[in-house]
């Protein structure tokens, strides 16, 4: 691949910014509207701005991930909380530990139940590992292949993901989001691979612009959002059908009754086809594979 792409900078934008030493220092020159709008961060951040932050937050994964080749990609959606076995069992003795140092303390029991809740789907976190490293060293054919490992770049089960293309020897792609809290991206994902969000919607939109399957694991707000769009842009349509796979039929099944759905009318009979449960990886690749055969 060549060092130069098509859309570098040209000649008329080919001088650097002026530095302090070649710019004559006068109040005019100080003030921030001499600032060239590519150049001036303050202004690109104003409200009025948003749609331009919007172009740009589109335009930059997709143009690096162009550059480097890719154009299919496996999306990881699962809980951050879900930590790897040895961690999960870590975090259960620390609960136990400090509610048999208060007892009677509601929180602190009720803090050991979902403890253990974390520790008994910590396996979880092995399977996805085990999914990323499948992936890896398994797409090389047809719509699948060089197909990439896509998350949310977090901790949990999308360091896990990540984790598995790594050790697999493989790139893999980290989508993170500035939030609150803030969410490092995890050591696994591809350092040229690695972007920040300011926009769910933009990160939403990049998770399934190259997507060819969607695997969810267990997980709160952000998987079941995450989830439930999808769904939606292929009952609707908006997006061409594609394996939606859930691991774990008993969390989802007890976390959402689809069949309540349907019984309300909410949906359709066949939107509960639109997805299917698995329970090992190796199932997940399986379907996967046949989706994409049987075309």
């Amino acid at each position: 691949m060549s060092d130069t792409h098509e859309d570098e900078c040209s000649p008329l934008d080919s001088e650097d910014y002026p530095t302090e030493e070649r710019q004559a220092d006068t109040a005019q020159t100080r003030s921030s509207s001499f600032i060239p709008a590519y150049a001036d961060v303050e202004f690109l951040k104003r409200d009025r701005l948003r749609p331009v932050r919007f172009q740009l937050e589109l335009l930059k994964p997709e143009i690096l991930q162009q550059e480097l080749g890719i154009d299919s990609t496996i999306v990881v959606f699962g809980s951050t909380r879900i930590p790897e076995p040895t961690k999960a069992r870590q975090m259960r003795l620390q609960a136990e530990q400090a509610a048999q140092a208060n007892p009677g303390n509601e929180a602190l029991a009720r803090q050991v139940q979902i403890t253990a809740r974390l520790e008994e789907k910590s396996h979880y976190y092995e399977m996805a590992r085990e999914f990323g490293r499948i992936v890896t060293e398994h797409a090389s054919a047809g719509p699948t292949k060089n197909a990439v490992i896509v998350t949310g770049s977090g901790s949990g089960i999308m360091e896990a993901a990540n984790r598995g293309a790594h050790e697999a020897g493989g790139k893999s792609i980290g989508l993170n989001i500035i939030i609150p809290r803030e969410q490092t991206p995890n050591p696994y994902v591809t350092p040229e691979l690695c972007f920040q969000f300011q926009y769910f919607a933009l990160r939403k939109m990049h998770f399934l612009m190259r997507a060819i399957a969607l695997v969810v694991f267990p997980g709160g707000y952000g998987t079941l959002d995450e989830l439930f769009e999808t769904l939606t842009l292929i009952q609707t349509k908006k997006m061409k059908a594609l394996p939606v796979i859930l691991f774990g039929r008993e969390y989802w099944e007890r976390i959402i009754n689809f069949e309540a759905l349907i019984d309300e009318g909410a949906i359709d009979p066949a939107d509960y086809e639109l997805f299917q449960f698995v329970d090992t990886p190796q199932e997940a690749w399986k379907i996967i594979e046949e989706f994409y055969t049987a075309e």
